[in-house]
């Protein structure tokens, strides 16, 4: 495990302390452990502009390289240098700077070349510039997102990495269920209180709080409701959340599931240590297709925490 922050720089708050006793038990300080620590550096190879043995072959001369199990294209990376973005096949878009939990939406999306898919809230890219190199660079990506800001950045990386079959979009997400267009494949990575993400920055513990929680789930919901409208008959929808709170993640999926009887959970089965969806919280039982959900705690395979959930419409 990477070096810890100092404990003095380092605040938990007692009703988020309890809550997550409550998830995890004797786990717990595990936990805080991990999610103190820092977070191992990690690329993944974009095959639009290079192969992935050429580039490993070009990294491993300065780097130690040690691959993703989950993922053919994601290696962790490790040298005397933090700034893997300063590297030259950074530039050319050979690599994309990437945590190896955030690949594994696009994975289980299974976008094809032949497909009409769309990236709710795509920026910066990293996940959108996948989807792409999977789909071979075509078919079509819808890549939207609301924040003119952001979209500058998306613009940036998918120019970089070679992406010619994406089109940006600065609009609502929840504009789609009203702009007749029916997609194939949906990605939502949701916004949302970032609880899996304390790794990259302690400023998350420090402004969590629970109706900051509930206020995102249920904008969440909204955009599960736009990404509905927008799926075809026999679509998948994969929806996804940096954050580890039931209400943003297994309660949205049971909400969803319990509303739109058409829609149904997949199981998800990657090279990778799952621990359990949460089936009931705080009195709340959920519906039983939240058991294919995949819920990452940051100790359970040293990144940051993640939840993703694969549902295909009837």
């Amino acid at each position: 495990m990477s070096r810890e922050y100092k404990q003095s720089e380092v605040v938990i708050k007692k009703k988020f302390e309890d809550r997550y006793r409550s998830l995890l038990g004797e786990r717990y300080d595990e936990f805080i452990s991990c999610s103190i620590s820092f977070l191992r550096r990690a690329i993944r190879v974009n095959t639009i502009k290079s192969d992935v043995n050429f580039v490993v072959s070009r990294l491993s001369k300065s780097w130690e390289v040690k691959q993703v199990p989950w993922c053919k294209e994601g290696f962790w990376i490790q040298g005397d240098r933090r700034d893997i973005g300063n590297l030259l096949e950074h530039q050319m878009g050979y690599i994309y700077v990437q945590e190896p939990a955030s690949m594994i939406p696009p994975i289980v999306l299974e976008p094809k070349p032949k497909d009409i898919v769309l990236d709710m809230a795509s920026a910066p890219g990293s996940k959108t510039t996948q989807i792409s190199a999977m789909m071979k660079n075509k078919g079509i990506i819808v890549a939207n997102d609301e924040n003119p800001l952001r979209l500058k950045l998306l613009a940036m990386n998918l120019q970089r990495c070679g992406v010619e079959n994406a089109v940006i979009s600065n609009r609502n997400a929840m504009y789609f269920e009203k702009a007749n267009i029916l997609f194939d494949k949906i990605l939502l990575d949701a916004p949302c209180s970032g609880t899996g993400t304390i790794r990259k920055s302690l400023k998350t513990l420090k402004i969590w709080n629970e109706k900051m929680t509930l206020k995102i789930a249920g904008l969440q919901k909204r955009l599960l409701d736009s990404a509905y409208a927008s799926l075809k008959r026999g679509g998948v929808l994969v929806y996804s959340t940096c954050s580890l709170e039931p209400e943003e993640n297994e309660e949205n999926v049971s909400w969803f599931l319990d509303k739109y009887k058409d829609m149904f959970s997949v199981e998800i089965n990657l090279d990778i240590k799952q621990d359990k969806p949460i089936m009931e919280f705080e009195g709340k039982k959920y519906n039983k297709g939240v058991k294919n959900c995949l819920r990452l705690y940051p100790h359970t395979n040293d990144t940051q925490g993640f939840f993703v959930c694969k549902m295909i419409k009837r």
